[in-house]
């Protein structure tokens, strides 16, 4: 199931996020209700549509990579890296951590880190 899951969130999540086409991807790849812990989306398709809107809008040139997807019984997590959200030329660090029930995507959080211009390692953040 994990495979499956996996397979399903990096297709909701390409085809929402980084295509636009959200309608598509919860006609697809979605439950409902679809839950959103992002304090600046609302619940549900309407609410992530508008999101999307506003971000291609105001950061067109914004894209992002997955660098790595994990999986966990009913969780699948994304490790992606995105530019042109901010001014940095290095980007943001994003982990998206989403729920699933029935092969479906019914629930969405995430966590943005700045890539800093300096560290205290020699580490990537990817």
């Amino acid at each position: 199931m994990s495979e499956a899951n996996k397979a399903n969130t990096v297709a909701f999540h390409k085809k929402a996020v980084f295509e636009g086409d959200v309608e598509n991807a919860f006609r697809i790849y979605a439950g409902a209700p679809y839950r959103q812990h992002n304090p600046l989306i609302e619940d549900g398709m309407e609410g992530l549509r508008k999101f999307v809107a506003w971000m291609r809008a105001n950061h067109p040139d914004a894209h992002g990579e997955i660098k790595r997807v994990l999986a966990d019984g009913d969780y699948v997590i994304l490790h992606s890296q995105w530019r042109g959200l901010t001014d940095s030329a290095r980007g943001e660090a994003v982990v998206d951590i989403y729920r699933l029930e029935d092969g479906k995507v019914v629930e969405h959080w995430d966590v943005i880190q700045p890539i800093p211009e300096t560290a205290a390692n020699k580490n990537t953040m990817f």
